[in-house]
Formats: structure tokens, C-alpha cells, sequence
């Protein structure tokens, strides 16, 4: 280390022990020769009578009898800890997610929770959406997760007047649940807006609705050749032994949905997003009605994929299922196959041993589990919520059952085994399907880091500005003062408002325009802590040990910067702190009305627009309340702070008051 970075070091350790340990404390180690002071220019030591303790000393001891500012102190640097450590544990996040099936759902966790009651007797679970819906070997629907869905509070718990009625069979879309009961009625509760079941006049006389068949509404099925009940996000299809599919719903999210409807051939059917897939029953192919569209297979998600014919080389498909992306094919060798895209955060399919088949397989909303001839259970495809992350100790599973975001393993008794996946939401979702909780910690860094940036520049500049006009005065002094009382008279909002929308039309990416926000914020800020600083210079440069300095030669420039600004750190740190929490608020404000951060970035700011919604505001409070109250938490904090260092450097002026 040179001499000039050792010197460098020297003086920020005499800052540090003089503002908090006081110069009697210096004195000490001086004289046990471990202290870098005294430096070459004050070579001697005061006497003890001559010592003072420090006022840094004397305000600390004050600040830590105010319990309720310590409180206000640990709590906002707990909270500013960790929204900056906090999302190097979210290695999934990113800002720009969404997902339709999870959108404007309150704070739950029970989204994996299966009822007691069901957990010792279980025949089947399904999940489409943000609830499940799981049926006793005793004929008894259960229904659990978030049962009460979109503004009106739509509730998808089973009626009064079905909960005696023996149920066969089971399925749920995203808003609507259809239950086959062992008389041959069909059953079905929810939403029914878009045809999801029934046949009310809407439904009937809609282009866009296919309505449930009247022979299924007036007579039911024969259960007993019932092969398949599946739902999609507002459809569901009933499939018989024979072949014949019904099939009825919103025709706008399946525009394929017409080509179904007179189908007597169909061996499997099942719902991606946007499509109706089947196989017919020469097993051999995906049908959608549309040539071309998933005609090629894959063994992982990585690989090329073989034209169908090819791929399969006489070989039969024994089941399809399907996610919203892409669909997963068992063939009668035991192998599966993967048709379609794959998503985001792709766990591949799992290697099987020597001897180990796949025997079942059934689809979430990205993922799938698979259980082979030995009782294993492997889980792949989409992981954003750990969904395909099955146990890895997990064995003698006999059935298998995929919900939504989740996965379920049961025994040959039907007994519960294990689950994994998606709980649910702690502090609920927004109107995209995002975590509030993730977003508001990582709204909370940049909200954090705008202030805290915009105030390090507001220093740089003020107090430089400051000190440089009150030690020199003169020219100097007017000419920094001018300046400053015309960045003063400049109206803060309105010109933020108008230098970040002309920021807009900028081609910027995301952290650039953040920059610059933090950038605008300190330029206009910095002429508060350049009047204070001179302020001060101005009393402290009439002091003895200035008057000292100067007749011993030392630059003006040392004097200025070395000897009177530590003095007057104390009055700047108040500044400082409630300076932190103004350029935070004024960033909230200008992400809030859309012109400071914006989507998909978090921050406080736009994350407090959803209040601004009158729908959001009544029926969606968990979106804006959460955010409100930790901004205006970390506010007070800081007030607190820095008024108790403020009353604490100034004990007469508290006093007065």
C-alpha cells in the first residue's frame, strides 16, 4: 500500500474514533501506541484537563435511551437488509412473469393442502386453476385452495344440495368444477358464463358458447362407460368407452372446438391452452384438426424432434396428456415422448433404469408426473413453483394425480403419501398472476436504491458546494448560493414529472432509465444540503482550532475539507436521513402516477397504482394494502431516526420545543 492510500485510510479512522469514542478515548490508545493519531500536523496530545468527550459520544448514548427510535433504527435496517438479500433466494423471480390461472387471488397457503377427511380414502384429484377438487372412494367432493374466485367472490365450494349426492367421477377447470354422480347426472358448479355447464339462454343462443349437450343435461351418462372427465380453462369433455366425445364450453379459447363435437372415434382427449388434442383410435397421432400443428416427437426437451411416423415406428400411443404448452405421450413399450414446445424453468425428463417403465402419467398446468412399474415417481417440465421436483425417497406409490401447480402420490389403499408443489401465495397475486410477496421485496430494492443513490448525489454535490462556498465566501460563495436558490425555485414535482415522460421516449433499457430517475432525483436535491453545510462552515470557521491551522500554514483547502467538515457530519447525517426517506416518497409518487419505474419492474411506486383501481381497491385490497403499509412503515422509521438524531446533536433546541 502506498503512502498516499495509507494516509487515506489514516484520516477516515480518526473520523470514525473521534465521532463516536471521542478524543479521550484517542488519547489512550495514543499512549499504547495503537492509534494512527495524532497525524503531522498536531504532533501533541492534550492533557486530560484539556480533553472534552465527544458530542458524537454523548449523542449515541442519548440516541440508545430513546427505545423507540432504536426499534425504528434496527427495523429499517432489518428491512433494508433484506430486500436486497432477500432476492438472491429467489432464483426463479423475474419481473415479467404472469400467469392467468393464478391472477387476483388472496393470501393463501393451503393451495396443497388435502382435507384430513380425504387424506385416508382418496380416489382422484384434478386442479385446472387456483383450487383443487378431490373425490372419496365414499362418493364425497372436497374442495380446497382458494375457493372464492375474481371480484364477486365467486365461491367453487361444493353446494349444500350435491354434498349427499354419491359422486363417480370428478374434474375442475379454472372456474368451474363438473362432478359425474354414480346415478349418470352431471353435476357442475362455479362460473358459468361461458358455457361451462348447462344450457341457459346465453349459452344456447351464443356463437361463442358451445352449450352443454341436452341429452348430457337432461339424461346424464351411463357412468359406468364413462373413460374420460377432463376440463380446460372454460370447457370440459366427457369421453366413452365407445369413442363417442362430448365436448362443450367457451368456443374462444378453443377455437378447434366444432371439429369435436360429432366425434365417435376418439381413444384419448385432453386441453392445452389454446387447443382440443385427442387421439383417435388408430393411436398412431395428435388430432387437433389442423394438419401440421403437433406432428413431430421428442424424447427430452432439449432434442430434435421426428416426424411422428417416425418417431413412433410402429409403435402405439396408450395415453395423452397435456399442459397448457405442450403434451406428453405414453406409448405401449413404457417409454414416454414429449409433443410441442417447451416452457420456462424446464426440468427434462428423468433416464429409467434398466428394467423400470412408466405405466402412468398425468399433466399440471407445466409439468408432469410420471409413476413407473416399480412405484416410482418422477416429476418434469415447468418448475417456477418447484412442481416438478418430486421426493426423491418416494417409492410404492400406486396412483398419481396432478393439480395445477402441484402433485399428489397415494398408495394402493388410497391413502395419502406426499405431495409437492405450489402451496400458495402469502400475501396473494396481482392482475397478472405475480407474487406480491416476491415483487413487493424486490420493489422494495429499488425503491431503496433510488433513494439511497439519489441521496449520495445530493451529498456529493451539496456538501461539496457548501463547504467550498461558506469556508471561501466571497465570489465563491454568491456564485454557488445563485446557483443553488435557482435549482431551488425550480418546482421539484412538475419538472420530474416532465424530465421522466420526455425519459420515456427515450430508447433506454430498464436499469438506464432507473439510473437516470436517480440521476434527476439528486441533481434537483443537492442545494438543501449545500445551505446547511455552509451554514455551519460559516459558524466553525471562526473557531480557535481553524484560527490554529491557518497560523501554522496549513492549505485552506486541508483546513476545509480535514478539520471543519467532520465536525459538522452530525448535522448532515439528520439531513441525510430525512433526505433517504423524501427521494424514496418522491419516487413512489412518480412510479405511481406511471412516470418513474415502471412494468414489469417493481417498485413501491407502481405496485400502489392498483389502489388507484376502484375494483382493486374494494375487492382486491391485499394488492395495495401490504405496500402501503411497509412504505409508510419505513417512512416513520426514518422520521424517527433522524428526528431523535436531530434532537439528540441539538439538546437545547429539544428542549425548547
Amino acid at each position: 500500500m502506498n503512502k498516499k492510500k495509507e494516509n487515506v485510510f489514516r484520516i477516515l479512522a480518526r473520523w470514525f474514533v473521534r465521532f463516536f469514542m471521542g478524543a479521550k478515548y484517542e488519547e489512550k490508545m495514543y499512549k499504547k501506541g495503537k492509534t494512527i493519531v495524532p497525524d503531522e500536523e498536531n504532533k501533541s496530545v492534550p492533557n486530560d484537563s484539556e480533553l472534552i468527550v465527544s458530542p458524537a459520544k454523548q449523542a449515541f448514548q442519548g440516541f440508545i435511551s430513546n427505545k423507540f427510535a432504536v426499534f425504528a433504527f434496527f427495523a429499517w435496517l432489518f428491512i433494508f437488509a433484506f430486500v436486497f438479500i432477500a432476492p438472491h433466494f429467489m432464483p426463479k423471480y423475474f419481473d415479467a412473469y404472469t400467469e392467468v390461472t393464478l391472477k387476483n387471488l388472496p393470501p393463501n397457503l393451503t393451495m396443497m393442502k388435502v382435507p384430513a377427511e380425504l387424506k385416508n380414502d382418496i380416489k382422484m384429484i384434478d386442479s385446472y386453476g387456483p383450487f383443487s377438487v378431490g373425490l372419496s372412494n365414499a362418493g364425497k367432493v372436497y374442495v380446497w385452495g382458494c375457493k372464492k374466485l375474481g371480484a364477486s367472490g365467486m365461491d367453487v365450494e361444493i353446494p349444500e344440495e350435491y354434498k349427499d349426492i354419491k359422486m363417480a367421477m370428478v374434474a375442475a377447470g379454472v372456474d368451474h368444477i363438473v362432478a359425474i354422480g354414480e346415478d349418470g347426472k352431471i353435476y357442475a358448479w362455479g362460473s358459468d358464463r361461458f358455457g361451462q355447464y348447462g344450457r341457459s339462454e346465453n349459452a344456447i343462443n351464443s356463437a361463442t358458447i358451445e352449450a352443454m349437450p341436452e341429452e348430457l343435461y337432461e339424461n346424464g351418462v351411463d357412468v359406468a362407460h364413462v373413460k374420460k372427465l377432463t376440463c380446460g380453462y372454460q370447457a370440459t369433455a366427457i369421453l366413452m368407452d365407445d369413442g363417442t366425445v362430448y365436448v362443450w364450453g367457451n368456443k374462444q379459447a378453443y377455437s378447434n372446438m366444432d371439429l369435436f363435437l360429432d366425434r365417435t372415434d376418439i381413444y384419448d382427449i385432453d386441453f392445452t391452452l389454446n387447443y382440443i388434442v385427442a387421439l383417435d383410435m388408430k393411436r398412431n397421432g395428435i388430432y387437433t384438426g389442423t394438419r401440421g400443428l403437433y406432428d413431430t416427437a421428442k424424447t427430452s426437451f432439449t432434442a430434435k424432434g421426428e416426424k411422428m411416423f417416425t418417431f413412433l415406428n410402429g409403435r402405439k400411443i396408450n395415453e395423452l396428456t397435456a399442459t397448457t404448452a405442450n403434451m406428453c405421450i405414453l406409448l405401449d413399450d413404457g417409454s414416454i415422448a414429449l409433443v410441442g414446445d417447451s416452457v420456462a424453468d424446464t426440468i427434462d425428463l428423468p433416464k429409467l433404469p434398466e428394467g423400470e417403465q412408466f405405466v402412468d402419467i398425468k399433466a399440471g398446468n407445466y409439468h408432469y408426473t410420471a409413476l413407473t412399474n416399480k412405484g416410482n415417481v418422477y416429476s418434469f417440465g415447468g418448475d417456477h413453483y418447484y412442481q416438478a421436483e418430486a421426493p426423491a425417497n418416494l417409492q410404492g406409490v400406486s396412483k398419481i394425480f396432478a393439480g395445477s401447480f402441484q402433485s399428489y402420490a397415494v398408495d394402493a389403499n388410497g391413502d395419502y403419501m406426499d405431495a409437492w408443489g405450489f402451496k400458495g401465495f402469502l400475501l396473494g397475486s396481482d392482475d397478472v398472476g405475480a407474487d406480491i410477496w416476491e415483487r413487493m421485496i424486490n420493489g422494495g430494492r429499488v425503491t431503496m436504491t433510488v433513494g439511497a443513490v439519489a441521496v449520495i448525489i445530493e451529498i456529493l454535490i451539496g456538501v461539496t458546494l457548501g463547504c467550498l462556498a461558506g469556508y471561501f465566501g466571497g465570489w465563491a460563495d454568491i456564485l454557488i448560493m445563485r446557483i443553488a436558490e435557482v435549482f431551488s425555485s425550480i418546482p421539484t414535482f412538475p419538472i420530474l414529472l416532465i424530465l421522466t415522460s420526455l425519459l420515456a421516449q427515450v430508447n433506454m433499457t430498464t436499469n438506464q432509465r432507473l439510473f437516470m430517475v436517480m440521476v434527476i432525483l439528486g441533481v434537483l436535491g443537492w442545494p438543501g444540503f449545500a445551505n446547511i453545510t455552509r451554514a455551519q462552515i460559516l459558524v466553525a470557521r471562526e473557531s480557535e482550532y481553524v484560527t490554529a491551522a491557518q497560523a501554522m500554514g496549513i492549505k485552506e483547502g486541508r483546513i476545509a475539507f480535514r478539520h471543519i467538515l467532520p465536525n459538522i457530519v452530525s448535522v448532515i447525517l439528520v439531513s441525510m436521513t430525512l433526505s433517504f426517506a423524501s427521494a424514496m416518497q418522491t419516487e413512489t409518487s412518480l412510479s405511481f402516477l406511471g412516470f418513474g419505474v415502471t412494468y414489469p419492474q417493481p417498485s413501491w411506486g407502481n405496485m400502489l397504482t392498483k389502489a388507484s383501481n376502484a375494483t382493486a381497491a374494494k375487492n382486491f385490497w391485499w394488492q395495495w394494502v401490504f405496500t402501503s403499509a411497509l412504505l409508510i412503515f419505513v417512512g416513520v422509521c426514518i422520521n424517527t431516526i433522524g428526528d431523535t438524531i436531530r434532537d439528540v446533536m441539538d439538546p437545547k433546541t429539544n428542549s425548547e420545543r
